[in-house]
C-alpha cells in the first residue's frame, strides 16, 4: 500500500470493512475471540476492559454478554477529552458520545485494576501500532495503565505499516481472523 496519511487510511479501511457482510463480520469475530479465550493472558485476567463495537468494528456485544458471566467486564465512557471505565451491568448501556453505547453507572473504576484491555481501532500494523478515530482517547488512557493489551480487528484492517506519532501507544498483541501474535 502506498504511503497514506491517517485521514486517507481511515477512509480506505472503512471502505474495505463496508464490503464485509454481517455474517463475515460475526464469523471473524467468533474466531478472534475464540482464540483470545484460549490464551493464558485471558485465562489469568479477572478484570477486562472491552469496547461496545460500532458497525465498522469487529462485533463485541455477544462477547461482552458471554464474558460477563465469569469475568468483571468494564466498558469505556467518554468524559471530556478522556475515557473512564465503568463496570458493565447487563441492560444498562445507552448511546453516548460519538454514537457509542456506553455504561450508565457512576461507579468509575481505577484503571490500575484492569488486567486486560481489548482495543478497537480503524487500522493496525504487525508492530502493534494502531490508528484510531483521531481523538487520542485510548492513547491517553493506555499511558495510565499497565494492563496487557490485545488489539482486535478484521483481516482487512491489518496493514503493512502505519504512520505513527510520538504519543501513539502500540498494542502488545494483535488478533485477527488469520493473524495472531499470542
Amino acid at each position: 500500500m502506498i504511503e497514506m496519511d491517517k485521514r486517507q487510511l481511515r477512509k480506505h479501511i472503512k471502505s474495505q470493512v463496508a464490503l464485509l457482510s454481517d455474517e463475515q463480520k460475526l464469523k471473524e469475530s467468533n474466531n478472534v475471540f475464540s482464540h483470545i479465550e484460549k490464551t493464558s493472558i485471558f485465562k489469568q485476567s479477572r478484570n477486562i476492559m472491552i469496547f461496545a463495537s460500532l458497525k465498522d468494528e469487529i462485533p463485541t456485544h455477544h462477547i461482552i454478554e458471554r464474558w460477563a458471566n465469569n469475568k468483571n467486564i468494564f466498558l469505556p465512557r467518554v468524559s471530556g477529552d478522556d475515557i473512564e471505565v465503568i463496570k458493565y451491568t447487563p441492560g444498562t448501556l445507552k448511546q453516548g458520545s460519538f454514537n457509542i453505547l456506553e455504561p450508565t453507572g457512576n461507579d468509575i473504576a481505577n484503571p490500575k485494576i484492569i488486567d486486560l484491555i481489548i482495543l478497537p481501532g480503524v487500522a493496525f500494523d504487525k508492530k502493534g501500532n494502531r490508528c484510531g478515530r483521531g481523538k487520542g482517547f485510548y492513547d491517553r488512557f493506555l499511558s495510565n495503565t499497565k494492563a496487557a493489551t490485545i488489539a482486535v480487528c478484521f483481516d482487512c484492517q491489518l496493514v503493512e505499516s502505519l504512520p505513527i506519532e510520538p504519543h501513539d501507544i502500540p498494542a502488545q498483541n494483535i488478533v485477527t481472523n488469520s493473524y495472531k501474535t499470542i
